[in-house]
Order: C-alpha cells, then structure tokens, then sequence
C-alpha cells in the first residue's frame, strides 16, 4: 500500500492526495463507493480555495461561474439589503466567489490521483511507525470520509455540538429558460420558510428550503409538488427536477483531530452551515495545511512534533466561519425579538454602515493562531498567519519587494520588510519594516 492512505473520494480527500503527490508522497485513495457520486453537492469555493485547486493544476474557472454577490429579501420577497460583487480577480489573482458543479470538480481531481473505488475501510490498527488499513501497511492515514466518518470512530474521536440543527430541503434544477433574476445568492429571511436561490452553472439551479416540523423530503418529491416554493422564483413547467434531497444543517466540531498517525480533514472534523458558503473550503484549506508538513516530516526536513500544529492551527479558524455561519442563519431564521429586530430594523440600514459592503463580500478569512509555525508577535501587528496573495510556493520562500515587486504593496500595508512563506501560502514569520504603528 502507498506510504499514505486517503479515506475518502470527496474533493477533501482527493486535493489532499494531489497536494501531497504535489511534493513528492505516494498515496492511495480509498473509496467505499463503487463509482464516484453522480449528485451535486458543493456549489461554492472562494478564491482562498482556488488557490490551493490551481496549485495542483486544476483550473476551476473551466468549470465554474463568478458569483454576483448577496441579496437578502423578506417573506414578502422584498429587498432587505444587496450586496453586489464585483466579478474581477481577487487578492490571489481569482475571482473571490465561484459557483461550480461538484461531480466536475471530482472529475478533473480523480485524473491526478491514484483512487480504488468499492473500498470500504473497515479497519485502521496504529503500531506505533506505521498504520494497518485493512491489513496492509502505511505510514499516516488521512480520513476524509465524510460527517459519518469510519475513521474518526476509529481513533476515538466524537463530534462537540456548537448549537445548530436545521432540517432543509435542497432542490437542483436543470433548465434553458432564462428566469429573470438577478443571478447573485438570493437568501430569504423568514422563521415560517427561509429559502435560498442560486444559480450554479449556465442552466443548472439550486433552491433550498427550510422544512417544517413534520414535513420530509417525500413530500416534495416532484415539481408539482415543489410549484408554491419555486414560484416567487420561476414557472415550474420551465423547470427539469435534477434531484430533491432533505439535509440536516449542523454546526459540530470534532474534539480531537489526530491520533498518533491517523488524522480527520473536511466533514469528518468539522460541519460547517452552508449560509456562507465555507463547507467545503474549509476541507480543502485542512488538505493544504496537512499536506505540506506530512511531506516535510516524512522527508526528514521537519520535525514530527509539526504535526500537532495541524489542529492547533486550523480548530481555531474553522470555529470563527461556524459562528459567521450561524449568525446568518439566525438572521435568515431566528423566531423572537432578537430575530425580528435583525429583520426589521438591522438588515434595511445595512447599507448604510461604512465599508460593510467590502466586509460582507470580502474573500478573506481570518489569519492562523500562533503555533511552532506561525511565529506571531504577542503585541504588535503582523501579517504572520495570513495568506500571502496569490503566492502557494513548493517550499519555504522569503519574499521582498525585491524578490517580489508584486507584493511591495501588501507587505508595505502589513508593515513588513520582508516575509517566510509557507508551502500551503500561509506567512510564518514576517520582519517588520520599522517601529510598530
């Protein structure tokens, strides 16, 4: 068997495998399923997650749209508040919001990897230097099997509850019709039925609907059926039912993400609510910070004691986007006066609020806790933690305004001389450029 083994043939698991072939690992991707999943999930990456698709080779803009931005609407389908994107490049030289179809994207990942579909793991055994998967050996194991994971059951691992359980119903659309609307995320704050819609692709659509105590998805199983949902939206009689399925959106974390040589990424250490479009982002940005150091210390460069940034360092992140996540739910479902007030009085003066816009649309999420790899001051200021824009080099870089005109103006704004890069794009040290502001 390869020195690592993947769990796991979801975007997660495969980009982990590239990233780590990217320097210089063999892995194995194991899959329980006997053909790739044919459904949509995923619908949104930001140009965070871009990067580290385009460090691996894969061309996201091939198969994916811009997005246009976020418009919120009342019950009565009234505009709250809109904010609209501007569908030039971002920070990191992409367009910081992209709608895509998730097969697609599992499509073009499976080419660059070695995967074993009909896979089912059944056991992970740890001896100390190396794994047993079923079996036969490997150095580190990489479970990337989805929110019920085997391997997170395997290592002893349990999931902590941050609060959120909604049930939603998750309509796709295939049609040619031209529906009129304007085509950023358009999210529906109502306690009886928060919505939102979307447009995925060039004829591919997505609403989704908040279920009610009692409803299932079997009661919308066809467009008749799902007509007084659609119609705010669109003519059924234009529509083509892809798929109807009903999901339970929660907010969990795992409480530990490594044990010895076995490690959780994506849904298996994490869920994230979909209302800010991170789910899968934050899989993909797990991949990139494990991979480059397993390669590190496999490679004899890195000490293994590393290895326990990769929690330490990404824990912390992802509970910041779960609270952003939750907090737009409760603006989109929250019964009471706290619900009623976001609504009423906050949402319609939005707007009105300085550099809010750039906020709500802004790509960029929050810079790395301190770690053994992240070398943060405690009292000043420092781009130590944050991506470096459009930079995911092969190993440790130091950039200057020299080395690096292109970036003079971000280490400038950052008070910087000069920055250490790390392989995943992540700033470890940066020098500053004078007496701290």
């Amino acid at each position: 068997m390869a020195p690592v083994v993947v769990v796991g043939a979801g975007p997660t698991g495969l980009t982990a495998a590239a990233l780590l072939a990217r320097h210089g690992v063999d892995c194995l991707v194991l899959e329980r399923r006997t053909r790739p999943h044919p459904q949509p999930r995923a619908v949104h990456l930001d140009d965070e997650a871009y990067a580290i698709l385009a460090s691996v080779g894969v061309d996201l803009g091939a198969i994916s749209r811009p997005g246009q931005g976020l418009r919120l609407l009342d019950a009565g389908m009234r505009v709250l508040a809109e904010f609209r994107r501007d569908a030039a490049a971002g920070r990191h030289g992409y367009p910081e919001a992209n709608m895509f179809d998730q097969p697609d994207l599992e499509r073009i990942l499976r080419r660059k990897v070695t995967v074993l579909d009909g896979a089912e793991v059944t056991e992970i055994i740890q001896h100390g230097d190396h794994v047993r998967v079923n079996g036969e050996r490997a150095d580190y194991v990489l479970g990337c099997d989805g929110a019920n994971s085997f391997v997170r059951n395997a290592i002893g691992a349990r999931m902590r509850d941050l609060g959120f359980a909604q049930r939603w119903l998750v309509v796709d659309i295939d049609t040619d019709a031209d529906l009129g609307q304007w085509e950023g995320v358009h999210q529906v704050c109502d306690t009886r039925r928060a919505a939102t819609y979307m447009r995925v692709g060039k004829s591919r659509y997505r609403w989704e609907f908040r279920l009610r105590d009692g409803e299932t998805a079997a009661d919308y199983q066809d467009l008749s059926r799902l007509r007084p949902l659609i119609a705010p939206w669109a003519r059924v009689e234009d529509l083509e039912l892809r798929r109807v399925a009903e999901y339970t959106f929660r907010a969990q974390i795992a409480d530990k993400w490594r044990h010895d040589r076995v490690f959780l990424l994506g849904d298996a250490a994490h869920l994230t609510p979909p209302f800010i479009g991170q789910g899968l982002g934050a899989g993909l940005r797990d991949a990139a910070n494990l991979a480059w150091k397993l390669a590190a210390v496999r490679d004899g460069e890195l000490p293994a004691s590393v290895l326990d940034t990769y929690q330490a360092e990404r824990l912390p992140h992802v509970r910041t986007m779960i609270r952003l996540a939750k907090l737009l739910g409760a603006a989109m479902t929250e019964g009471g006066e706290f619900g009623n007030l976001l609504r009423r009085v906050v949402m319609p003066r939005l707007h009105l609020v300085p550099g809010l816009k750039n906020r709500v649309l802004s790509s960029e999420t929050p810079a790395l806790r301190r770690s053994e790899l992240v070398r943060r001051p405690r009292f000043r200021r420092s781009l130590a933690g944050s991506l470096c824009p459009g930079l995911m080099p092969d190993r440790m870089t130091v950039v200057t305004a020299e080395t690096h005109p292109e970036l003079a103006d971000w280490l400038r704004h950052g008070h910087a001389r000069a920055a250490l890069i790390r392989p995943d794009g992540v700033v470890l040290e940066a020098t500053p450029s004078g007496p701290p502001r």
